[in-house]
């Protein structure tokens, strides 16, 4: 569902097989297990992006960066502020902060702030499996 479609041969292979594999994770999922999936693929875009700004592939970068900012907007506009109350305003705040942490990675083409995007983002994700 957030997988790129990219270079042909053996990297395509896989991301077909991960898109697939994510599909079946998703089919029949809980709304909780949704979250969770989305957590999941939001940490590893987010190690994905911080490993690709080490290595200097601006390209994966780029993209890794955008399929996180995808999914924290997705994060986001699954809160429910009536019934969550401060608990989804604060989840807001961090999923912005994340985003604005992300933001300026790719400004200052550095990983430290998209590692510190993904600290905050473990901890809630952490919270979320502890809740079942």
């Amino acid at each position: 569902m957030f997988y790129n479609q990219g270079y042909a041969g053996g990297g395509a292979a896989a991301r077909r097989y991960a898109a697939v594999h994510s599909g079946s994770r998703t089919e029949g999922a809980t709304p909780h297990a949704l979250v969770r999936i989305l957590f999941d693929e939001l940490l590893l875009a987010l190690d994905a992006a911080a490993l690709a700004e080490r290595n200097g592939d601006r390209m994966k970068v780029s993209d890794k960066q955008a399929r996180a900012m995808s999914i924290l907007f997705a994060l986001e506009s699954s809160l429910d502020f009536d019934k969550g109350g401060d608990v989804a305003t604060g989840l807001a705040q961090i999923y912005r902060e994340a985003r604005r942490l992300l933001l300026v990675g790719a400004k200052e083409r550095s990983a430290e702030p998209v590692d510190q995007a993904r600290a905050i983002v473990a901890e809630i994700a952490e919270a979320w499996n502890q809740i079942g």
